[in-house]
């Protein structure tokens, strides 16, 4: 079917589709619109981000409803505010030629009384974030128990943040003779479960392959090492004169952290991210939107609401814990049938993750080294030429020809487009000059001269010697956060921490010893250079974590298989939910609580004790 009017829309729906601009119809659209138009069933529709799945459910939906009838007989369930009002307003011009037909938006961080006071005039359709809908349910200012249709969208991203009970809770208050709709970029173990608990022999759809991104995106990765990444990313901006980029980080700090120090480098940037309030990310999506922002920080949650057709790369600053969360990530770019690049900076010992992700996602990633400083500075001048050459003369400039023509007599045609293109050039000529290689060749070995020891452990724990302490102003945590950072390790890769006045030891697996290595040997903390050894005493067990306590616990892998079976990839980052969500949530009904920590918090365990276990479980004995 290559246009609307064979899927079986009526004029109303087509009349809205013409006034939008619509052409043909995504391939998820030509598989979904009639297969629900025909049918009341419940349906599981997999297809990547920015393949139009909001026009596929939605259609069908508005056809659907009786809008004569002012009673709520639809619910749209969203992960995001942002996604939440998108859809909301997505589904407003799709029905703007259906007389009575009403869509409310319900999410956090905004009057739960106005929203109320909305669904009470009469909301055919309620699109909610599952937090608010699950409070307002709570409070008796909705009732949902008639509706017909119940649509999960992003359903994946739902349920990584949390949304499980909120999800089952709110369900359990529809009719069990609704119809189901779940619309979801990939397929995880959990979204699977909700098929299985929540909806009667589903009909699937899946366009292309499960957890597949998207086909019109390239895939590229650069290996730097870890001290380098910032530098690395200016690089690829820089030879991208042209981009229009989501950069992605996994917690609310780097993304803060990440942006401010690209504006402080002239850069149009800002920040996305959770603890920016409802009127702060809308400034910044507009300011986005209107393009006067060119890189826009962003983490995976707050990027949900972000639908731009126009984004030429996605950056992966760091990597996120879940192979799903990088389709969505990608998902940003290549839409609307244009092409786009997703781009990954990773350290050496992040490469096997690589592998994960194309074996998941059925693409092959390309490695490339990071430009050079001259590349970049050729990239810029060719840039700069062909913008000169494009650009429109306005005529009110002849006026003034003879007077210009006087000031620059004396120089030749050449001595004039050398000055030119000198005076918006010279920024990257000065700061690229006998700029050095960033691309890791095969070893975290930098540029210091630091000398390792003969042979670093291949397996195990490994316990190092760090020559800074207290006198430096390090307690055990803050060493932890320096060291974490620095060598951008995820919270668990960094354990038993002990501080002592001039000097510290702390633990890491074998994998990482090259990278802290490399790394810290060298640096320079405050103006004293820092030296790392690895120390003869592992610290304790070589192969149970401890913390402060003394407590053990064996460390689950990252990456792999999970214990419940299935190939899951990473692990999900859930700490980052938009506060307005998180806050409405009924206190009675809580995520656990390794899903409500903060990802910048210390452990439970590591907040009990402030007082470092010693070097030797024989002087620990002693002392007490």
């Amino acid at each position: 079917m290559n246009n609307f009017e064979q899927l079986g829309l009526n004029e109303s729906l087509l009349l809205a589709i013409k006034d939008l601009g619509f052409e043909n119809p995504s391939e998820v659209q030509q598989k979904a619109i009639p297969l629900l138009l025909e049918n009341d069933i419940d349906i599981v529709a997999l297809a990547q981000t920015g393949t139009g799945k909001t026009a596929a459910f939605g259609f069908p939906l508005i056809q659907k409803i009786d809008a004569d009838n002012r009673g709520t007989q639809a619910l749209i369930l969203s992960p995001t505010r942002e996604l939440c009002l998108q859809i909301t307003n997505e589904i407003k011009q799709y029905s703007k030629y259906v007389k009575g037909l009403n869509t409310v938006a319900v999410y956090g961080g905004a009057s739960i009384n106005d929203q109320a006071r909305d669904v009470k005039r009469g909301a055919q359709i309620i699109v909610a974030t599952p937090g608010r809908m699950q409070d307002m349910i709570n409070r008796g200012m909705v009732n949902i128990e008639n509706i017909n249709f119940c649509v999960l969208d992003e359903a994946d991203e739902m349920l990584n943040m949390g949304f499980y009970e909120d999800i089952r809770s709110i369900l359990s208050h529809t009719p069990e003779n609704k119809f189901t709709w779940l619309f979801s970029a990939t397929m995880p173990q959990e979204v699977a479960r909700i098929a299985k608990d929540f909806m009667s022999n589903p009909t699937e759809i899946t366009v292309g392959h499960k957890n597949q991104g998207n086909t019109n995106v390239t895939h590229e990765f650069y290996v730097v090492n870890a001290r380098d990444r910032f530098s690395a990313l200016k690089r690829l901006a820089d030879s991208n004169p042209d981009i229009f980029s989501v950069i992605f980080c996994r917690t609310k700090r780097d993304t803060q952290q990440v942006a401010e120090q690209l504006i402080e480098n002239g850069y149009n940037a800002a920040a996305l991210h959770g603890d920016l309030s409802q009127a702060q990310r809308d400034a910044v999506m507009k300011s986005f939107r209107g393009r006067q922002i060119q890189m826009l920080v962003a983490t995976d949650v707050a990027a949900r609401g972000i639908d731009v057709d126009d984004v030429t790369h996605v950056i992966n600053y760091q990597l996120p814990d879940e192979v799903e969360t990088y389709t969505h990530r990608s998902g940003r770019t290549g839409r609307a049938g244009k092409t786009g690049t997703s781009m990954i900076i990773i350290t050496k010992s992040e490469i096997r993750k690589i592998g994960q992700i194309e074996r998941i996602m059925k693409n092959k990633f390309i490695e490339k080294a990071i430009p050079s400083g001259s590349e970049i500075c050729e990239t810029q001048l060719i840039h700069l030429a062909n913008k000169i050459k494009s650009v429109e003369i306005d005529s009110e400039i002849d006026q003034y020809l003879p007077a210009i023509n006087e000031v620059l007599a004396d120089l030749s045609k050449e001595d004039v487009v050398k000055k030119l293109v000198s005076l918006e050039f010279n920024r990257f000529i000065s700061y690229y000059k006998n700029s050095r290689d960033l691309t890791s060749q095969g070893s975290d070995r930098g540029e210091r001269g630091e000398r390792k020891p003969a042979t670093i452990p291949t397996d195990g724990a490994v316990r190092y010697f760090i020559n800074v302490g207290q006198k430096d102003n390090f307690d055990w945590m803050s060493l932890k956060d320096f060291l974490r950072d620095t060598l951008d390790l995820g919270r668990d890769d960094l354990f038993k921490v002990d501080v002592k006045e001039g000097f510290s030891f702390f633990n890491t697996d074998a994998e990482h010893a090259d990278k802290v290595m490399s790394v810290l040997n060298g640096f320079d903390h405050n103006g004293r250079r820092i030296n790392v050894e690895i120390s003869k005493n592992d610290g304790g067990s070589n192969t149970r974590r401890r913390d402060h306590n003394g407590r053990g616990g064996d460390r689950k892998p990252a990456f792999g298989r999970s214990d419940r079976g299935g190939e899951r990839g990473f692990r999900s980052d859930r700490n980052d939910r938009p506060r307005g969500d998180r806050n409405d949530r009924p206190r009675g009904d809580r995520a656990p609580r390794n899903e409500r920590r903060d990802s910048d918090r210390p452990s439970i365990n590591e907040r009990r004790s402030r007082r470092p276990e010693s070097e030797s479980s024989t002087s620990r004995r002693r002392r007490n």
